[in-house]
């Protein structure tokens, strides 16, 4: 997508420098300049947050630029950061790949005047001045145990397919469902693995068919990523273990839509990412205009969204997750 960087202020890519992303915006002068950077680009879970983005970009009057990296990966995270800072961008909106790995540079950020809105997955408190939380991370893994316990009668060996082993929100949600699965109710399901597949189809596909090979009498995929829920439903599909498998997760309506018709995945959750990215930049605008510092009390305006208070340690709360199923999956574009 966007690999032409552009400085503060200028209403047009420089000579030789690549076209904006698809669905941008043409720049407007003399507006704020935010970016959105995500975990990494060609994930449709970040496509549509960007979308949202877009949106609230609109409304508002100012440039959201949307650029990362092909991979989920902290150091290509960490040198985009320093180069934005560098062209002195008026805010920064990240998704991290690592919490406290990108504290130093959203710290320089802030010094320099850049405003550091987090979302999605959390830069630790001193690296930024907001973070826009998507669901409440208890409510979130509580409820993947919770949907599989239905999806499985109760009982049988499941499995955990994750992103990376160093994503800070998928990590915090597996250590729910750990202490989730520890209540009397879930005395008959056994987490047998937990296994990793960085965010990529085709590791993650591989990852899942493992599962299926290593543990034969398996019942269950939990998988909190939308490329991996995904890709776990596929290899599900094509091993043709329907309705003895079952996979459940965290995915877009749109990727899964098929996989709920099939049976393969016949509920997962999820908020809307689009919201998402259009609270983060609601929110960084709020910061760049001086409407809030990030104080817990602070309130602002976030358009079709209403209003939203900052909470303690500069946390904003977009709100609870959708389960997603085969009687609402049609409402759902995204």
């Amino acid at each position: 997508l966007l690999s032409g960087e552009m400085s503060a202020g200028s209403a047009a890519p420089a000579a030789g420098e690549e076209a904006m992303a698809e669905g941008e915006a043409a720049m407007t002068e003399g507006a704020y300049n935010f970016v959105l950077v995500p975990k990494n680009l060609g994930n449709p879970y970040f496509d549509t947050a960007n979308t949202g983005a877009q949106e609230a970009a609109a409304e508002l009057g100012v440039n959201v630029t949307y650029q990362g990296s092909a991979t989920a990966d902290a150091t290509e995270q960490i040198q985009l950061l320093n180069s934005l800072i560098a062209q002195q961008v008026n805010g920064l909106a990240v998704s991290a790949n690592d919490s406290d790995a990108l504290v130093p540079t959203g710290a320089e950020a802030i010094a320099a005047g850049i405003p550091v809105v987090s979302w999605d997955a959390e830069i630790a408190p001193g690296g930024r001045t907001l973070h826009v939380l998507q669901a409440v991370s208890e409510d979130i893994g509580r409820g993947q145990i919770q949907l599989i316990s239905d999806l499985i009668g109760g009982e049988g060996q499941i499995a955990i397919l994750s992103a990376t082993s160093t994503a800070p929100n998928q990590n915090e949600w597996i250590m729910w469902m750990q202490d989730e699965l520890t209540k009397p109710e879930y005395a008959n399901i056994e987490l047998v693995a937990t296994v990793y597949g960085d965010d990529e189809d085709e590791k993650s596909y591989n990852e899942a068919q493992g599962l299926m090979k290593t543990y034969p009498d398996l019942k269950g995929i939990i998988s909190p990523t939308t490329v991996g829920i995904a890709a776990a439903a596929r290899a599900v599909q094509d091993a043709g273990k329907v309705g003895e498998v079952m996979v459940t997760g965290l995915g877009t309506p749109n990727q899964m839509r098929e996989y709920v018709k099939s049976g393969a995945s016949p509920a997962f959750a999820l908020w809307n990412p689009g919201d998402l990215g259009y609270l983060a930049i609601y929110a960084l605008n709020a910061l760049a205009s001086g409407d809030i510092t990030g104080a817990p009390g602070d309130t602002f305006e976030a358009g079709k969204l209403g209003s939203y208070t900052v909470d303690e340690d500069g946390v904003v709360l977009l709100g609870p997750p959708t389960v997603f199923n085969a009687d609402n999956i049609d409402n759902f574009d995204f």
